[in-house]
């Protein structure tokens, strides 16, 4: 306890000693640069982040930010395929990059006098991509396996994507990050050339910096080589709302597994779109009430205690650019059905809309939180990926130090009243996973219960 209570102090006081370490400028062709020191090792994180993701795909083009993203390190008019990486290795660093439905990310940890080798290969293929139909024709199969591997031939992913189709009516947070197959499978080289035209430019882009760097010297090597780059011309992105939704979507997938799944949503507000700016942190608290780590209910009450289920949890991010979902997943213990999990699931759930949470359960869960964040704080890479992830969904990087502050301000009256208000049957989707036979092996039967569902 002595640990959590220090730990709830120094990320309290973290805010105040942060405000002066963050710089953030904009140069004249757009490109907003955001620097903050943290000189506790000799290295720096630079990770250029792109407005850009799966949900700004339409249909026919699904997963084109993540095929493009697997393109960016295959050359530019002055680097050849690979290139980028060798000399990123060469120099003694590492480098990565992500798709996410609301962004694209490129990074590289690297010693920090080191920096301006990864701003020039940045700023190169920023504009110089040259996309070659050779090295695309490869690396689509490659993306094309990936999918294979890490959705239709994995049950659970594969039944949240069946599950995230159905929930959303108008959002395209309906599509696969990585797109579906027959969109994979008619994909050309031309479509990306389009796709790196429109977005990837400097006006459509946060460069971030985190580490041992002066912010000054930071911004002199931006304007060296990001400077020079033009803009483009950005789309204008409409407005996008869910309609209401009139009654709980059932979704049943049959797939080979060796044991069935459950996941549903509850479609709610982010930080973006809450009527009510408490709200999202409301729900971050409900989240963690129900799965918060081993103390928590799911795991006190339904995995150790009445052992109904193998396995459940919760999950909500209140920071994207669209509403999204609190979703909850599980899986039945030996013995009990589908229905006998969704069931305490949802009793679980609907068990905040009746009972105020004891405020000692709120206080515990309110003190791993603050300890988690204190851990994050460790990280100059994941600061880098707070202030570039909070920036391109359209927040401000200073959110991330208000967070445990308006977590500390929620009220067990609060939690309640967000379960009653978003936790309810007119937004819920439900997808079961129904197991069938794989490499000869029987799955884990289905106790019997209502498991033909439809939507």
């Amino acid at each position: 306890m002595k640990t959590l209570c220090a730990a709830m102090l120094l990320i309290l006081s973290l805010p105040a000693l942060a405000a002066g370490e963050v710089k953030e400028y904009l140069l004249d062709n757009g490109l907003k640069v955001i620097v903050k020191e943290d000189h506790r090792a000799p290295i720096a994180v630079s990770q250029v982040w792109y407005k850009v993701g799966s949900s700004y795909e339409p249909k026919g083009i699904t997963g084109i930010s993540h095929v493009l993203e697997h393109m960016m390190f295959k050359g530019t008019e002055k680097h050849s395929p690979g290139e980028f990486s060798r000399i990123i290795a060469a120099n003694g660093g590492s480098e990565n990059a992500f798709t996410g439905r609301d962004y694209t990310a490129y990074f590289q940890t690297m010693s920090e006098d080191r920096l301006e080798v990864s701003f020039e290969l940045e700023a190169d293929r920023m504009r110089n991509l040259t996309l070659p139909e050779a090295e695309f024709a490869k690396e689509i199969e490659v993306v094309k396996e990936e999918r294979r591997l890490r959705t239709e031939d994995k049950p659970t992913s594969l039944t949240y994507e069946q599950m995230a189709a159905v929930a959303y009516r108008n959002l395209p947070y309906a599509h696969p990050i990585i797109g579906w197959m027959n969109d994979l499978e008619n994909m050309q080289v031309e479509d990306l050339k389009a796709w790196y035209r429109r977005w990837y430019a400097p006006n459509n882009a946060t460069l971030v910096v985190v580490g041992d760097v002066e912010p000054e010297q930071v911004l002199t090597l931006a304007k060296k080589h990001f400077g020079p780059l033009k803009p483009e011309q950005i789309p204008q992105i409409k407005p996008l709302r869910e309609p209401p939704q009139r009654g709980i979507t059932r979704v049943q997938v049959k797939a080979p597994a060796r044991e069935p799944y459950l996941v549903f949503g509850y479609k709610t507000p982010v930080v973006t779109t809450a009527a009510e700016e408490w709200e999202p942190y409301a729900l971050d608290m409900l989240a963690s009430v129900l799965d918060g780590g081993s103390s928590a209910r799911f795991s006190r009450e339904l995995v150790r205690g009445r052992e109904i289920a193998d396995s459940a949890g919760a999950e909500y991010n209140a920071y994207s650019r669209l509403s999204g979902m609190l979703l909850v997943d599980g899986t039945p213990a030996k013995g009990h059905s589908m229905d006998d999990l969704e069931l305490a699931l949802r009793e679980q759930v609907d068990r905040l809309k009746e009972e105020l949470v004891d405020m000692r359960e709120l206080d515990r869960i309110r003190a791993q939180v603050v300890a988690g964040k204190v851990y994050e704080r460790d990280s100059v890479f994941y600061q880098a990926m707070q202030i570039g992830m909070l920036e391109t969904v359209g927040l401000d990087w200073r959110l991330q130090d208000q967070y445990v502050e308006r977590i500390r301000e929620i009220t067990p009256e609060q939690v309640r009243a967000v379960a009653r208000k978003y936790l309810k049957q007119e937004n819920l989707t439900i997808a079961k996973l129904d197991p069938m036979p794989m490499d000869g092996v029987e799955p884990r039967a289905v106790a019997a219960g209502g498991h033909d569902v439809h939507r």
